[in-house]
């Protein structure tokens, strides 16, 4: 499923394209993507202009009202993509045909067009105006990557709960956009077994995860997210991350770090990769250890 760093990449290709763009049309050819009638949807859309283009965990959030809104006037777009959902842009002067398994096709003003494709429809597309946005993003934990997100609040809230630190992360209520690739890969860099406790972290490692999952979501923004199969940016290139991951997806490849061997456990019903060695299950690290590398 697409994580934050790949809705932020999809996010930042469409800012350019779309801002100041009027939507002329809404054509739904899968209905089920929707939890309104497709009237109801191509009616809040029709005629609208966008005036931003940004994320929410892993969600792309397009902004769009009148010509003359601005901030807390326009309603929000919001885009899951499920596990094979992708956000193409279609310049004017490509071919016509629509790619297999498209589900929406938004015609713009300029001649282009944004495409939703979505192979296994497990995504999801809402018309969320300001209230109804504003009560929907609350459920949502913070965003890992904002200045406000700081170790302090990490330590906090994971000292409050039993739960493996790994499904700690992956639960959208307490940090928004991080996913099983980037939870993975954060704990391995900081040397923490993805089942243990979270509050059993101590500050030193608390600490230590806040910066290396900070600096692994960068990365891999920077890289234009991980395809591992469905995953496209919005120009339909693929992200390049896979190269970069020590855990995720490497069972039975040796550690990037030291002389072991990755493994697969199950967490919750998921599988989690690491590797023994660097990351030992039931004790607490030497402090000193805790620096990623």
């Amino acid at each position: 499923m697409p994580e934050l760093p790949e809705a932020e990449t999809i996010a930042r290709g469409l800012r350019a394209p779309l801002l100041g763009r009027s939507i002329e049309d809404v054509e739904v050819l899968k209905e089920d993507l929707l939890s309104v009638p497709k009237a109801e949807f191509r009616a809040s859309l029709r005629h609208r202009s966008v005036h931003g283009v940004g994320r929410r965990g892993k969600n792309v959030v397009v902004e769009v009202g009148p010509g003359s809104a601005r901030g807390g006037d326009v309603d929000r777009l919001v885009v899951n993509l499920g596990m094979s959902g992708r956000l193409l842009r279609r310049r004017p002067a490509e071919p016509a045909p629509l790619p297999g398994h498209t589900g929406l096709h938004f015609r713009l003003d300029d001649g282009s067009a944004l495409i939703y494709r979505d192979v296994r429809r497990f995504g999801r597309l809402a018309v969320l105006p300001p209230d109804a946005y504003r009560d929907w993003s609350r459920g949502l934990g913070p965003e890992p990557l904002a200045d406000g997100f700081c170790a302090r609040h990490l330590i906090g809230a994971l000292s409050r709960s039993r739960s493996p630190v790994r499904s700690w992360l992956l639960d959208q209520r307490r940090i928004a956009g991080v996913g099983n690739i980037y939870a993975n890969e954060a704990l391995a860099r900081a040397r923490i077994h993805p089942g243990r406790p979270a509050r059993d972290l101590s500050p030193d490692e608390g600490r230590t995860l806040h910066r290396v999952l900070r600096s692994v979501l960068r990365e891999a923004i920077d890289a234009g997210g991980t395809t591992l199969r469905d995953y496209r940016t919005a120009e339909g290139s693929e992200g390049s991350y896979a190269d970069a991951l020590r855990v995720y997806g490497r069972e039975g490849h040796p550690c990037t770090r030291c002389a072991g061997t990755i493994v697969r456990i199950r967490l919750g019903g998921r599988s989690a990769f690491l590797c023994p060695r660097c990351q030992p299950a039931g004790q607490q690290h030497d402090s000193r250890r805790t620096r990623p590398t």
